[in-house]
């Protein structure tokens, strides 16, 4: 039985599988593409051996996940594909509604930090699916993440955009992992040989994605909307690595969701 990999939907994730293709490590594996929220479902409920995950869920299930070292989807500074959409300043925002995607919980998390940790406000907030007309019917603002954020930024707009790397780098003076990639515990002490495997040929795409990216937003521009040096600009903006700083980074980010009582504390970081 092939080893059952999450794939996230979103082009942030795109040069880490990129390379998996081109060198046909995927003829080894079974790849899922589904949202982040919906990989972590799956993964936790045994139907995924490997995936990435939103960043806050981790720490919601660490008794359950191992991290693969060396692998995240993060930003230091301005991200592109986080945004918050609003129809006012962001100072105006104080008990105004909030529209929420639905597709992960890390950038929600993320949202509430800025608005009532950076900006001392207190809106209301409400989940929907990310479409922006129908967000904008209830809510003054609405959170944008993955491809539906990067066609927010790319189309005339009247709105308000606020970067949420770029304002949480402002904060803090860190960097912002986003997702992480995990291993059920179950899967990785039955199967140690081949998650290791399979951590080093995501390692080994990762080094080849940055080598070649310039290939790599050549060829996705052929059938997607957004241009060849938008793409290029977005997967060099993008990081994968997670070394001590990106580690601090993501520890700040959890203390910060711990004081909002979005988790009930902060793990240890436990990598296979």
């Amino acid at each position: 039985m092939k080893t059952r990999i999450g794939h996230i939907q979103f082009l942030n994730s795109l040069p880490l599988y990129h390379m998996l293709v081109k060198e046909e490590v995927v003829l080894e594996i079974d790849l899922f593409k589904d949202n982040p929220r919906q990989l972590c479902q799956k993964l936790l409920d045994g139907q995924l051996d490997i995936s990435p995950v939103p960043a806050i869920e981790y720490a919601r299930h660490a008794d359950e996940l191992l991290l693969l070292p060396d692998l995240t989807i993060s930003s230091d500074g301005r991200v592109m594909s986080i945004l918050l959409v609003s129809k006012v300043p962001i100072e105006q925002l104080n008990d105004k509604n909030i529209a929420l995607t639905n597709t992960s919980a890390t950038s929600q998390i993320l949202t509430r930090i800025i608005l009532e940790e950076k900006y001392g406000l207190h809106p209301h907030y409400f989940e929907c699916p990310p479409d922006l007309g129908q967000m904008f019917r209830e809510g003054e603002a609405a959170l944008l993440i993955g491809d539906a954020a990067l066609r927010e930024l790319q189309a005339p707009s009247s709105y308000y955009l606020y970067d949420l790397g770029e304002e949480w780098t402002a904060f803090t003076g860190e960097k912002m992992v986003y997702a992480v990639w995990c291993v059920r515990r179950d899967y990785a002490a039955n199967y140690p040989e081949i998650v290791h495997k399979i951590s080093h040929a995501f390692q080994h795409s990762m080094e080849m994605s940055k080598k070649y990216i310039d290939r790599i937003a050549e060829d996705t521009a052929r059938w997607d909307i957004f241009s060849k040096d938008f793409l290029k600009e977005y997967f060099k903006m993008l990081k994968f690595e997670f070394g001590a700083e990106y580690q601090q980074g993501f520890q700040r980010y959890l203390k910060e969701a711990n004081r909002l009582g979005a988790i009930d504390g902060v793990p240890e970081l436990e990598f296979f």
